[in-house]
């Protein structure tokens, strides 16, 4: 495993363990549904983005 790659599963584990899920969501549902979408469309791309610079990203040029 190279160093990119444990620094980003590193940076990875950290958030899933620290980031608390309860608090997050309650946060969500108090400033409503723009705010939920958002987060989510967020949390997802920023899921995407790690995978991929994991898997080594696309090199089609």
């Amino acid at each position: 495993m190279t160093t990119s790659r444990f620094s980003l599963l590193a940076a990875l584990a950290f958030f899933v363990t620290f980031l608390p899920g309860c608090s997050v969501i309650g946060g969500v549902f108090k400033g409503g549904i723009w705010v939920g979408a958002i987060a989510l469309f967020l949390i997802v791309f920023l899921i995407w983005w790690l995978v991929t610079k994991m898997g080594g990203g696309s090199s089609n040029q």
